[in-house]
């Protein structure tokens, strides 16, 4: 698959070029605003990944005139521009998805993965650990055939175990994933979002297990008797 990144800051386009090499993407590059519309009308990438803040037309603009001019490929935008204002205003321009900076690779390349089979016209697949289950489509949670109310940063949490389950995730990465751009937030901010997720699937079947100096993992519990 053809990848187009649009990214002016030289050190962060080749290692996330690199990264993305390695798993498998062919990965064009772009570093000013006016080259991405070109590429995306006439190099047809199969997905672009847009930075807002770039030389020349900024993001937002790009993105506006590639749809006007007919550019259907999943555009998804990457940005430091954390704010729900900003995802929305991304979104309503014609983004089909928003991932703020710093960002984890593998989080990436499953939503790049996930855009690029939706463009393709393949289901969403859900996401199983025992009775636990993760609707794509959706982002809603069931255990068993109900709905497991959850917030915000338990989801975030309980959608990066799901995607490794009876893998161990570590903490730092998990940090990253439920506290993004937030600099203020404590680190043991982590072990109580776990805690509450973990009162949760008490007895559901599904344990949020604790590995010391490891991280976290979900797996499943075998049925008593």
């Amino acid at each position: 698959m053809k990848l187009l990144l649009v990214e002016d800051d030289e050190s962060m386009s080749r290692a996330l070029r690199l990264a993305l090499e390695r798993r498998g993407f062919e990965v064009e590059v772009a570093a000013n605003g006016n080259d991405a519309l070109q590429r995306l009308r006439f190099a047809t990438p199969d997905l672009t990944l847009l930075d807002l803040t770039i030389p020349g037309m900024d993001g937002l603009a790009v993105l506006q005139k590639a749809r006007s001019h007919g550019v259907a490929a999943p555009i998804l935008v990457l940005t430091a521009r954390g704010a729900v204002g900003d995802r929305i205003q991304g979104l309503n321009a014609g983004a089909d998805d928003y991932l703020a900076k710093p960002f984890d690779l593998d989080e990436l390349e499953a939503r790049i993965r996930a855009l690029l089979r939706r463009a393709q016209g393949e289901p969403e697949a859900a996401l199983q650990c025992g009775p636990l289950r993760l609707e794509r489509e959706s982002g809603a949670f069931y255990l068993g055939d109900e709905i497991l109310e959850v917030t915000p940063r338990e989801q975030a949490l309980l959608k990066a175990l799901m995607a490794k389950p009876g893998h161990a995730v570590p903490k730092e990465r998990l940090f990253r994933l439920v506290f993004p751009m937030e600099s203020t937030i404590q680190f043991e901010a982590i072990e109580v979002v776990a805690y509450r997720l973990r009162k949760k699937l008490a007895g559901s079947g599904v344990a949020l297990v604790t590995l010391r100096g490891l991280g976290y993992l979900l797996r499943a519990e075998p049925a008593g008797p």
